[in-house]
C-alpha cells in the first residue's frame, strides 16, 4: 500500500511551527496537573498517623494525665537532698550524740573548717558497732546545722548528695568560697607583729591563721619566711642569734621546730622587759589621780544637771536675776534725783527741855 494511502489525507495548515508550540505547551500542562495530584493524594496519606498494636497498647496504658493531675503535689518526692544508704544492721541517732553535736548558723566570722573538726571528735568518738564513720557523719550532720546554714541545706535538690564526701564539698564550697581563700593567703602573706605582742603570742596568732586554711597551698619555706619578715625588729634578732648567724640557713623544718622551742620558752618564762613591775607608792598614786579625776568629773556633772536658768521678772532676759536688772537700778538713780530737786520747807528752831528723874522715878522738866 503506497504511503499517502496510510497517512490520509494530510491538512495544509500555513502557522505550522504556532500551532506545534501550542501543543507542546499544552501537553506539558497535562503533565504538570497530573504530578501535582499524585503528590497531593501522596500528602494526604502521610499525614494519616498509624499505630502499631505494641504503641496502642501502651498509650491504653499510660492515659495523658489532666491539668489538675499535673500540677498535684508529688508526695513520693525525697524532701531531703541526702540520701541515705541501705545499712544492714539497726541504726538510730541517740539524743546524746544529737545534744553533743556544735551548732553552725552559717552566720558572718564562722569557720567551717573549726564546725568540721568539732564535728568530727563527737561523731569519731560514739561509733556504733557494724556502721562506718562516714555514714554516722551523713546522718547526723543535719542536726549540726541552724538558722540560715539550715535553710542552705534544705535549698538542695532532692537526692543530690550519697555520701559524706559530697556533703562535705558542698558545705565548704558554700560556707568558704574561693574569696575568702585569697583574703586569708594575703593575711598570712602580711602578717605582722602588734606592739606589745609576745613572741609566743605572734606565733600562735600565726599558727591559726594558717589553720584556718588548710588548703592555702602556701610551702612551708614561704610560711616561716612570712612569719620571720613580720617579727619585731628584737625578735628577729633574737631567732638570728638562736639560729647560729641567720635563720634563712635552717631548712624549714629545723626552722620551725627552733621557733617553737622559742615560743615554748617565751610563754614559760617569759620576757621583764614586756611586764616591767611598778612600786606599791606608784599604783597608789596612780588609784588618787584617778579617783580625783572621777569625783571632779561626776561633781561637774551635778552641777550642770542641778543649776537651772531663771528668766528676769522685769526684762525677761536669762542673763541675769531680777534683782540684778539693770532696769530697776536706772529707775531708782531717776527717783532719787526728783527727790533732791525739790524745795525743803524752811525749819523752825527747837527749843530743848532738860529731863531729870527722881528717884522715886518720877519725870520732870526744869
Amino acid at each position: 500500500m503506497p504511503r499517502s494511502s496510510r497517512t490520509g489525507k494530510l491538512i495544509f495548515d500555513p502557522e505550522i511551527e504556532k500551532t506545534a508550540r501550542r501543543l507542546r505547551k499544552e501537553t506539558k500542562q497535562l503533565k504538570g496537573e497530573a504530578s501535582t495530584s499524585s503528590e497531593s493524594e501522596t500528602g494526604l496519606a502521610l499525614d494519616i498517623p498509624t499505630f502499631s498494636n505494641s504503641e496502642e497498647e501502651v498509650m491504653a496504658q499510660n492515659p495523658e494525665r489532666t491539668i489538675k493531675e499535673m500540677t498535684s503535689l508529688d508526695l513520693n518526692q525525697q524532701p531531703l537532698c541526702i540520701e541515705y544508704p541501705t545499712l544492714d544492721v539497726d541504726f538510730e541517732l541517740k539524743s546524746g550524740l544529737i545534744h553533743l553535736l556544735p551548732t553552725f548558723r552559717g552566720l558572718a566570722g564562722e569557720d567551717p573548717h573549726k564546725h568540721l573538726k568539732e564535728f568530727h571528735v563527737v561523731c569519731s568518738g560514739m561509733r556504733p558497732q557494724g556502721v562506718t564513720e562516714e555514714q554516722v557523719k551523713l546522718r547526723a550532720f543535719p542536726f549540726s546545722l541552724g538558722e540560715k546554714a539550715k535553710d542552705w541545706l534544705y535549698s538542695l535538690p532532692s537526692g543530690s548528695i550519697i555520701s559524706w564526701n559530697e556533703l562535705k564539698k558542698q558545705f565548704l564550697e558554700n560556707y568558704f568560697p574561693a574569696s575568702r581563700t585569697t583574703t586569708i593567703r594575703k593575711e598570712i602573706s602580711g602578717i605582722r607583729q602588734f606592739f606589745g605582742e609576745n613572741f609566743h603570742e605572734y606565733w600562735g596568732r600565726f599558727k591559726y591563721l594558717v589553720e584556718s586554711c588548710p588548703h592555702h597551698q602556701i610551702p612551708d619555706h614561704l610560711l616561716i619566711q612570712y612569719f620571720y619578715e613580720g617579727l619585731s625588729e628584737t625578735n628577729r634578732s633574737l631567732v638570728d642569734a638562736a639560729s647560729g648567724g641567720a635563720l634563712y640557713d635552717k631548712t624549714p623544718t629545723e626552722a620551725r621546730k627552733l621557733i617553737t622551742i622559742m615560743a615554748a620558752n617565751n610563754q614559760q618564762f617569759g620576757n621583764r622587759s614586756d611586764n616591767p613591775p611598778r612600786k606599791v607608792n606608784e599604783v597608789s598614786i596612780s588609784v588618787d589621780e584617778r579617783l580625783d579625776k572621777l569625783t571632779s568629773l561626776v561633781e561637774r556633772l551635778i552641777v550642770g544637771n542641778t543649776q537651772q536658768v531663771k528668766a528676769c521678772g522685769i526684762c525677761t532676759s536669762s542673763g541675769h536675776a531680777t534683782n540684778a536688772c539693770p532696769t530697776l537700778h536706772e529707775e531708782c538713780t531717776m527717783h532719787a534725783n526728783a527727790v533732791g530737786g525739790f524745795s525743803r520747807p524752811p525749819q523752825r528752831d527747837m527749843i530743848i527741855f532738860p529731863i531729870h528723874t527722881t528717884p522715886s522715878g518720877e519725870i520732870t522738866q526744869s
